[in-house]
């Protein structure tokens, strides 16, 4: 099965790239089958994790950043894979 984590965060004014850059430097306890960055209006940060796991793994995931870097609690969702088309 294959698991997606995603973690998104919003930046606080203007630090949208010192975030991104935060969230690239992030080491994981292990290896992802891949790892995706988006960012979008309002200095927002979406990573995108994919594991060969089963839904309820125990899985590495991005910490919280420091507190001034961004406005408000980062969130986090969690999604089996059901295919491509």
């Amino acid at each position: 099965m294959t698991v997606a984590l995603m973690w998104e965060a919003r930046a606080a004014q203007g630090r949208g790239p010192e975030l991104l850059a935060w969230a690239r430097a992030q080491e994981l306890a292990g290896t992802p089958l891949r790892r995706e960055f988006l960012r979008a209006p309002q200095d927002r940060v979406l990573v995108i994790t994919w594991w060969d796991a089963a839904y309820d793994a125990e899985l590495p995931e991005l910490p919280e950043p420091d507190g001034d870097l961004v406005t408000r609690a980062v969130h986090r969702w969690r999604f089996e894979s059901l295919g491509r088309d």
